[in-house]
């Protein structure tokens, strides 16, 4: 007989779909999975003293590049992001990764509204708005409740927009690229800074970018030329309750 729950006849029907498929075929699969990449990008975040101060960590898969997540939708940007935190924070080696600092992760709106989860550790995490991001009351809301909830805010990508001003209030950190310094200077450095928050200078590719991010005052520094994007493979880290 069969059960009128609709739920109920699902998961029947999903049982008998897993009885189905022989064991070799199972084993086969679990041991592609477990020899699959889990693939993460780090970068630094350095001081003005040279020492690193945190981790970028950001997406990567086999055969990805970065200029590719120019043409992702916002679907794809969610799926990256819960690809960087599940590899990093659902991992239980994570100091292994972190050496006690924190880790900057880009998050897109669905997980600034809570309508995508991210790990509870404020200790850690630094919640990089996405700068696609909508800047809207509930966006707002959503930075309210993470900063209550103890997590940092970080602003990339800054160059004095009204919606970005919106959100200085709630930055903890705010990101400069540096290739823009030349044209905007001082007003959008005065602006970033205006809340208290710390400056971090983004894609430092020279020592002359590196000298006037200094002299304007920028405290972090993150690009090519103090340390490069490296790629770890999250395969082997044992599973956080496994």
């Amino acid at each position: 007989m069969t059960s009128d729950d609709p739920d109920s006849t699902l998961a029947e029907l999903g049982a008998a779909v897993d009885a189905a498929i022989p064991r070799a075929l199972r084993r086969a699969w679990e041991q592609h999975i477990a020899r699959a990449p889990v693939l993460v990008a780090r970068q630094g975040i350095y001081s003005a003293h040279g020492r690193p101060f945190a981790y970028q960590f950001s997406y990567r898969a086999p055969g990805h590049h970065p200029d590719l997540a120019r043409m992702w939708g916002r679907t794809d940007h969610e799926r990256a992001t819960d690809h960087v935190l599940r590899a990093t924070f659902g991992r239980a080696d994570l100091e292994h990764v972190a050496h006690g600092r924190l880790l900057f992760v880009r998050c897109p709106r669905a997980h600034l509204l809570g309508e995508l989860p991210v790990p509870e550790r404020p200790d850690r995490l630094v919640i990089e708005v996405s700068t696609t991001t909508e800047v809207d009351a509930a966006a707002l809301a959503g930075l309210r409740r993470l900063r209550e909830q103890g997590f940092r805010i970080a602003l990339p990508a800054f160059v004095d927009r009204p919606e970005q001003r919106r959100l200085l209030p709630y930055a903890d950190f705010v990101k400069v690229d540096v290739r823009d310094l030349d044209v905007e200077g001082h007003p959008v450095v005065r602006v970033a800074r205006s809340f208290g928050a710390m400056l971090v200078a983004e894609y430092v590719e020279s020592s002359d970018a590196l000298r006037h991010a200094r002299d304007l005052g920028f405290t972090l520094f993150q690009g090519n030329l103090i340390e490069r994007a490296g790629v770890l493979d999250r395969a082997g880290a044992r599973l956080v309750g496994s």
